[in-house]
Formats: C-alpha cells, structure tokens, sequence
C-alpha cells in the first residue's frame, strides 16, 4: 500500500531486476519506472546498484549506467571481479548486496516506505531490520517465471509483495535486438 505523503525510497538491484525483466519477457523503460514512484509518493532517492567490467575497453552497460545517472538515479557502482571457474570457465562476480544494505540502513530514519528491487533472500535481514525501525518495505520480483525470482523468504517478510509481470504495461518495454551485449554481461554476474 502506498500513500501519497509517504517519503520513498527505491533501492534497484540492478543485475536481478534485469534477470527477472528477462525471464518474464521485457525490459525495464527506468524512466516510466521514476516516474511511476513518484506519482505513488514523495520519491526522495532512486538508487541504481551494479558492478562494472573496468578492464574492458567497452563495456555494455555503461550507456544505462550514464542514462541512469543524468537522469535522477543514484547510481552506485563498483568494478566487478574477473575470475576462472574450476572448469575454466571466465566468470566474473559484482555482488552488491552490502552496499545496497548500507545505504537502506543510513536512509531509513528519513523514509517512510523503500521498494526493494530484487528477489535475492540475502536482503530478507535487511527488511526485517528495515520494518523494526518503522520502514514499511515492498518487494518488486516475480513468482511468474520458471524458477521464481523471489526467496520465499524475502517475500514473505516483505510488507507488500509486487509482482514484476503486474507492472509490465505500466515500466515495461518490448526487448531490444541489439542489447545482446548488455544481456550476456548482465547473465554472467553473480
């Protein structure tokens, strides 16, 4: 539930949105999204998390990354790490679930409400430290695809559970061909 006076905050796990928007068949227009939160209450921050592939001359999330940032998101980044797999496999991991923690807790005594944009179950403490300080929490995944984006967990601590799918006509937009390379860095984060 959302009240037109409430002070909200959004808090993007940027690679989980990204899957669950994949696995349900759409991108995310994050422009349509801002403006979507700031007609559900008085949005104060919209916070962007992703890790990013430094070493490479070019890398295929940096235009939204840019776009985020000229266009009122607080984009928190850091450089994501690149490794081999037992099986020699390139990986490369950029988890940024402490960062994101960190600045829920600081904001918390200046919000009302924080929409969390992820299913990861990691966060579930984080909610319930969030809703012990007075913060109500909504929790944007998705239980639609195949496996469920969202830890039972997390959703159920969460105050409000908002389907992913639900908000397809409202943030969403068809995929786009050329964002190969966008979808294959944002597939092999962790």
């Amino acid at each position: 539930m959302f009240y037109k006076d409430d002070r909200l905050a959004l808090f993007i796990d940027g690679s989980n949105l990204y899957a669950a928007g994949k696995a349900l068949g759409f991108d995310i227009d994050y422009k349509l999204l801002r403006s979507e939160f700031m007609r559900r209450g008085k949005l104060l921050r919209a916070f962007y998390y992703t890790a990013l592939l430094e070493n490479d001359e070019y890398s295929p999330i940096r235009p939204l990354v840019d776009w985020l940032h000229y266009n009122g998101y607080s984009m928190v980044t850091k450089p994501a790490k690149e490794y081999t797999d037992s099986q020699g496999r390139r990986k490369v991991k950029g988890n940024m679930d402490i960062e994101l923690c960190v600045d829920a807790m600081e904001l918390a005594p200046r919000v009302d409400h924080i929409v969390l944009f992820s299913g990861d179950g990691d966060f579930r403490p984080l909610v319930e430290s969030l809703q012990r300080q007075g913060v109500r929490v909504s929790v944007v995944s998705t239980i639609r695809s195949q496996p469920p984006m969202i830890s039972d967990d997390l959703r159920r601590q969460a105050d409000n559970f908002i389907e992913l799918a639900d908000l397809k006509d409202v943030i969403g937009r068809p995929p786009r061909e050329h964002q190969n390379d966008r979808q294959e860095a944002y597939a092999e984060q962790e």
